[in-house]
């Protein structure tokens, strides 16, 4: 493939991502929750970012379409914070798919989001990126029991790790 053709397949691909996710609004809509096509636009821009800056490649669709799908019966999500909860939703899971060396699949590690989203986090994007997902990494990197936690170690225990 010559050069030249790069930009114009990334802009096809980026058309076909963008299409995919208008489609989730026949879905989405039963939620009360819709994407224009420029928040769909943007939100692949989002996940192009990110999977730059997390030193990713993806082929295919992506996960925006599965994300979108898990999220939009959330109770913490509205029409107000729809598009901008997404856009942390997609930086925080590539980031994550690194944190957990690719240990957990990503349906799999959409469901742990949607799950710790709506429970214990409450629909806090910080509680679920800053303590949800660093214990699930961290147990994923060093093998530890799923539902491992620091504060299951006694004093004695902690002050050993330090």
């Amino acid at each position: 493939m010559s050069f030249e053709l790069i930009p114009f397949v990334s802009g096809l691909i980026q058309k076909q991502a963008v299409g995919e996710i208008i489609k989730c609004n026949d879905y989405t809509e039963r939620f009360g929750l819709t994407l224009t096509q420029a928040q769909a636009a943007e939100l692949v821009e989002t996940r192009s970012l990110s999977l730059r800056d997390s030193g990713r490649i993806e082929f295919g669709g992506g996960v925006i379409d599965k994300m979108i799908k898990a999220f939009c019966d959330s109770p913490y999500i509205s029409m107000q914070n729809y598009a901008q909860t997404l856009h942390e939703l997609i930086e925080i899971f590539y980031y994550y798919k690194n944190e957990t060396l690719d240990l957990i699949g990503d349906d799999d590690l959409i469901q742990f989001m949607k799950s710790a989203f709506d429970g214990v986090c409450q629909g806090s994007i910080d509680l679920l990126s800053g303590r949800e997902l660093y214990r699930l990494a961290k147990n994923l990197r060093f093998r530890l029991p799923g539902g491992y936690s620091e504060s299951d170690l006694s004093e004695d225990e902690r002050e050993d790790d330090e």
